[in-house]
C-alpha cells in the first residue's frame, strides 16, 4: 500500500488563490502569531505591529496569484511584513546613522555569542529598550536571519553601517542587561 503525501500548506494556497475565504483564514490562523511578532521586534510598538499585520495579509491575499511557490508562503509573508514594517519606521523617520565619518568601535567590546545563556524574556524585554535603529538591525539580523548586504538593501543604509549598528546595538544590549543584573 503507497502512502501519499498531501501537503496541506499547497491546498490551502490553491484554495486561497481560488478565493476561498475559509481557506484565507486557515492561513491567517497558521501565520499571524509568527508574523505579528516579527513586526513587534522591527516596531515595538503594537497597534502599528496589528496594522502591519492585518495590511499585509490583505496584501499578500490580493497578490497571492503572483505566488510561485519558489519559496514557502510563511518566507514570502516574512518579507512582505519585514517590508511594511521598516515603511511604518521610515513614516516615523528613524534615522541610522552612517559610519563612514566615525571611528571604528573597538571589538574587543562585543559580546561574547557564547555567553548567552540568559533567560528568553529578560533578553526580549532589553531588546526592546534599545533605540529603532539598533533594534530593527539587531532584529533583522539575529532574529529574522537577514545578513547585512540584505539589511542594507532592505533598510537603505551602507553594509558598513548595518555592521556598525549591530555591533553598537550588542554592546548597548550587554550594557542594558549588565544594569539589570543579567550579565555580568
Amino acid at each position: 500500500m503507497e502512502t501519499v503525501y498531501i501537503d496541506k500548506h499547497a491546498v490551502l494556497i490553491n484554495s486561497c488563490k481560488e478565493g476561498q475565504r475559509s481557506a484565507q483564514y486557515e492561513i491567517y490562523k497558521l501565520y499571524s502569531k509568527a508574523m505579528y511578532n516579527i513586526s513587534m521586534r522591527i516596531l515595538n510598538h503594537e497597534e502599528e505591529a496589528e496594522d502591519v499585520l492585518q495590511e499585509s495579509f490583505l496584501d499578500a491575499f490580493s497578490r497571492i496569484k503572483d505566488f510561485r511557490q519558489e519559496s514557502t508562503f510563511g518566507l514570502w509573508l516574512k518579507q512582505i511584513v519585514v517590508n511594511k514594517s521598516i515603511n511604518y519606521l521610515r513614516k516615523r523617520k528613524v534615522e541610522f546613522v552612517s559610519t563612514e565619518d566615525i571611528d571604528v568601535v573597538d571589538e574587543s567590546t562585543s559580546i561574547n555569542d557564547d555567553d548567552t545563556e540568559y533567560k528568553v524574556d529578560q533578553i526580549r524585554k532589553a531588546i526592546l529598550e534599545l533605540p529603532d535603529g539598533y533594534r530593527v538591525v539587531l532584529s533583522l539580523y539575529l532574529l529574522e536571519g537577514y545578513d547585512h548586504e540584505e539589511i542594507s538593501h532592505i533598510l537603505k543604509i551602507s553594509e558598513n553601517t548595518s555592521r556598525t549598528q549591530l555591533l553598537r546595538a550588542k554592546i548597548k544590549l550587554k550594557n542594558i542587561l549588565h544594569k539589570k543584573g543579567i550579565v555580568r
